[in-house]
């Protein structure tokens, strides 16, 4: 079968006008880059202050609208502080009782101290008498060092030394007596001892009721007489058995420990003299209390001056936080938002207001990164918004990024390293107050 073919001529017709189609739409591509303008479009930014409350409470007033210029200081906002400046109120109370305390123990110190001071002043004359004594004393016949050979430290010691020895016998008689005591024979000993006190007793009553009916009524007197025959045979009887007793071990072991018990307890009454005798100068129990009277003062004095600086603390954390509830500007700027009303109740961290500093413009754009190198720190771009048709305004380039962004992997390809790109930042020259964050902007880089 025989097809019909174009002839020659139109086929190579055809074919330059896919090529010349081709070269019309792909050359540019191939243009060095160089010679078109380098443009890029960002969004003007400013930096924002999120103004939050640092404390909880109900907000009582709000000074500012959205659009309000204020200055570093003015007061925006106020929160309820009357539950604090009551607590403030009493803080300053419980600081004023505590100076006042700290005045008395100031004054507690120094009386303690004036006392301290007369007593030693008398202890000290005192002591000087009894040592132009000891100079006098003759040597004792049982020793045979003089009674000044020994100082008065070692005098003190010895007797301090003879007394803690002395109430240890004393402690040891005691527990002997106990222990004779608790046995069966020691109880029954004591019963015979507690009966024949009490027959005693009662012969000792019996006797002077009936030589109270001296003259009386017979019947009374022979009741009486009557009465006391019983008592002086009771305790006859009650003799009788303790004399029995008395010739038992138990008893014996009970006397012997209770005279023991009487002799200790007298070496220590006299060992205790002794040392209070010795006790002289700054050394006399009346100084020693004394001292402990200034040291006690004195703590307490330390104590109260510290509950002073505790109270002082305590309204010092008290007046930060009602200053807190005052919330000020923290620098000039404009109000962006305000998210709060009079009546709310916020909590800390809570943002109630949005602060821009308007005089502080910035805009990010990013170029590619074939065209890094056209751009230079302090280069003058041009910048036009969609707000402001036709008008244009001046940026200055204040940092230009050393790191590619967009890009998550290593790029090896031309056609990759043209789709890196790069960040610069821009200061926008803004006097007249048209621009705002949030305007789109386009950048022409002269």
């Amino acid at each position: 079968m025989n097809h019909n073919r174009p002839p020659v001529p139109v086929i190579i017709i055809v074919l330059l006008a896919i090529l010349g189609a081709a070269a019309y739409f792909l050359w540019p591509q191939f243009q060095p880059a160089a010679e078109t303008g380098l443009t890029a479009s960002g969004t003007v930014e400013t930096v924002q202050t999120s103004i939050a409350p640092e404390v909880a409470g109900k907000v009582l007033e709000v000074l500012v609208e959205e659009g309000d210029s204020v200055s570093a200081g003015d007061v925006l906002l106020r929160l309820d502080a009357s539950l604090l400046e009551a607590q403030r109120t009493l803080a300053t109370a419980n600081l004023a009782a505590v100076k006042a305390a700290v005045t008395t123990a100031e004054a507690a110190v120094a009386s303690a101290r004036a006392q301290y001071d007369l007593v030693v002043q008398a202890a000290l004359t005192e002591e000087a008498a009894l040592r132009a004594a000891d100079w006098k004393l003759s040597k004792p016949t049982d020793f045979d060092q003089p009674s000044w050979y020994f100082t008065r430290a070692e005098q003190l010691t010895a007797a301090e030394t003879e007394l803690a020895a002395a109430r240890q016998a004393l402690a040891k008689a005691e527990n002997r007596l106990a222990d004779y005591q608790k046995q069966a024979a020691g109880q029954d000993f004591l019963q015979t001892e507690r009966d024949l006190a009490a027959a005693r007793a009662a012969y000792d009553l019996a006797k002077s009721l009936l030589d109270s009916t001296t003259g009386a009524d017979q019947t009374l007197r022979d009741s009486a007489q009557t009465r006391f025959d019983d008592a002086q045979s009771a305790l006859k009887d009650a003799q009788k058995a303790y004399d029995d007793a008395l010739t038992t071990e138990a008893a014996q072991d009970i006397l012997e420990a209770r005279a023991d018990l009487r002799l200790a307890q007298e070496r220590a009454d006299r060992a205790a003299d002794r040392l209070r005798a010795l006790q002289t100068g700054l050394n006399a129990p009346k100084v020693l209390a004394a001292q402990r009277a200034v040291e006690q003062a004195e703590a307490a004095l330390a104590q109260a001056k510290a509950a002073v600086q505790q109270a002082e603390a305590n309204l010092k954390v008290l007046e930060t936080q009602i200053a807190k509830l005052t919330i000020t500007a923290p620098a000039d700027g404009v109000i962006l938002t305000r998210n709060v009303q009079p009546g709310e109740v916020v909590s800390p961290g809570t943002v109630a207001l949005t602060l821009a500093n308007l005089s502080d413009l910035t805009l990010t754009v990013y170029i590619p990164e074939d065209r890094y190198g056209e751009v230079t720190l302090g280069q003058t771009v041009s910048v036009t918004v969609d707000s402001f048709p036709g008008e244009t305004f001046q940026a200055t380039v204040v940092h230009i990024s050393d790191r590619a962004e967009f890009t998550p992997r290593n790029v090896q390809t031309v056609e990759g390293r043209k789709t890196t790109v790069f960040a610069i930042k821009l200061r926008l020259d803004d006097p007249a107050g048209k621009l705002k964050p949030g305007m789109p902007a386009d950048v022409v880089f002269e």
